[in-house]
């Protein structure tokens, strides 16, 4: 059953990667592009992504085979979550449906032949998911001795790497993730928590010490904190009154005060403040001390105003249905041309890997029904359900809350662990309303589904007499 989900998955996956040959891409593939390809390497971006693309690059002078091998990882993932199910009593005809779903539907399929590190990243959430299905389903039925398996330890701290490697913020959804499988596992408690110190620790030091050391530049200190800026913004926008005279001359020497104004009234993207032309990033990197300072001291005299920046913010995490169009508060999504311009990079445009960054379809008829299909499932009165990971994060939630108490075992809640963390994670710190930042929530509720027809009544076999 396994190996006939990865062959069906991977046929779909084979279409969309036909249609959209050598990948889908953004302005964020053009750039991993370039700095890889002229030595600009930077950690705002993920490094273990772009030492891929360059690899890929330098290997066979394409990015293709990276797609190719994206569709491959994410056809496995699905295929082994079917059986990990199988463990919670999910039979592979109620499993099968819901991969297979998530290979063909325009959203997600389309999503996996992106040039992006964020689909790596979803390969390794949903793979999280997929063991931790496996070691929760053999305490739900009394075969759990404490110990994870070789293969299961392996693949655990394969997901848990890429999590934390594949995304910068990354290493939160990691730590959520191993705390719910630590309350839920007796007996391994020691190892999964080593095992999350470790990669996280690991994690970490690349970022702080072993890439600098690599020559690999750190992003700037205006980028790191654009989105207190972008707090700043909004609190100024809402309440004035908060900010004296001197305030408002630091916040001037970054940019004009109808600056901070305009872009607070919009809260639903940061990117308002920090892109606009009239800001002076060389100030704001000077100055971002004292900005710090000044946020700190809002979010202490009016809380309420920081927190709602954020929570508005991360509108794509918590809403089901998305926000005003006016205020750019739609879902994000990509679309399929690639633009000849490149989206304003200029910097590529005489790089010998130009020719690369353009779309050279297989067949332009499965060209030009992809695109249909993405197209058709845009449509705004089905965005909550196509696109927005919130809707099935609280899918998720319900029907692990369902199997729980049908099972009568408590510890099957541990199943929500990476679907959870990757929630609270953008809902802490977001820029702008992406489909992309809760792909993984959405490829893990949709194979929840298949959970439906298991939840029938069973006891929790519990060995913890002899585990402790």
């Amino acid at each position: 059953m396994p190996l006939a989900v990865f062959l069906s998955c991977q046929a779909c996956h084979l279409l969309w990667w036909a249609a959209f040959y050598p990948g889908l891409m953004t302005v964020d593939s053009v750039v991993y592009t370039w700095q890889v390809t002229t030595g600009h390497w930077r950690s705002d971006h993920s490094v273990l992504y772009s030492s891929l693309v360059w690899l890929t690059l330098n290997i066979t002078g394409d990015i293709s085979a990276l797609t190719l091998l994206q569709t491959i990882a994410m056809s496995a993932v699905l295929g082994y979550t079917c059986a990990s199910l199988r463990t919670l009593g999910v039979r592979g005809r109620w499993s099968a449906p819901a991969a297979v779903a998530c290979a063909a539907a325009p959203p997600l399929g389309s999503f996996t032949v992106f040039v992006w590190k964020d689909v790596p990243f979803t390969i390794c959430a949903v793979l999280v998911f997929a063991v931790s299905v496996r070691l929760l389903g053999r305490r739900s039925h009394g075969t759990w001795n404490g110990r994870l398996r070789g293969s299961e330890l392996l693949l655990l701290c394969t997901g848990f790497l890429g999590v934390d490697l594949f995304r910068n913020n990354g290493f939160p959804m990691s730590v959520v993730a191993s705390l719910a499988l630590l309350l839920a596992l007796p007996g391994a408690r020691r190892l999964i928590a080593g095992l999350a110190a470790a990669t996280t620790a690991l994690t970490l030091l690349l970022m702080l010490a072993v890439y600098p050391a690599a020559g690999v530049e750190q992003p700037s200190k205006a980028f790191v904190y654009n989105l207190h800026y972008a707090d700043l913004a909004v609190a100024y926008a809402r309440a004035p009154g908060l900010f004296t005279p001197d305030d408002l001359r630091l916040m001037a020497s970054v940019a004009p005060l109808s600056t901070w104004h305009g872009a607070g009234t919009n809260c639903y993207v940061s990117d308002v403040l920090y892109y606009n032309r009239s800001v002076n990033r060389t100030a704001a990197d000077r100055l971002t001390e004292p900005l710090v300072r000044l946020w700190w001291r809002v979010l202490r005299t009016s809380p309420q105003q920081i927190f709602g920046a954020r929570l508005c913010r991360a509108h794509i995490a918590w809403a089901v249905f998305p926000g005003p169009q006016d205020k750019s508060a739609r879902t994000w999504t990509y679309g399929t041309s690639i633009p000849a311009g490149l989206w304003g990079f200029r910097w590529i445009q005489d790089s010998p890997y130009r020719p690369v960054l353009k779309a050279r379809p297989l067949s332009q008829a499965l060209n030009h029904a992809a695109a249909f299909g993405r197209s058709a499932f845009r449509v705004p009165q089905l965005e909550w359900l196509f696109w927005r990971g919130a809707t099935w994060c609280y899918a998720t939630y319900v029907l692990v809350a369902l199997l729980t108490r049908a099972r009568r075992c408590r510890p099957l809640l541990a199943l929500a662990g990476i679907t959870l963390g990757v929630q609270l994670t953008v809902v802490a710190a977001n820029p702008a309303p992406c489909f992309r930042y809760m792909a993984a929530p959405l490829f893990i509720g949709v194979l929840c589904l298949s959970l439906i027809p298991a939840l029938r009544a069973g006891l929790c076999h519990s060995n913890e007499h002899r585990l402790d």
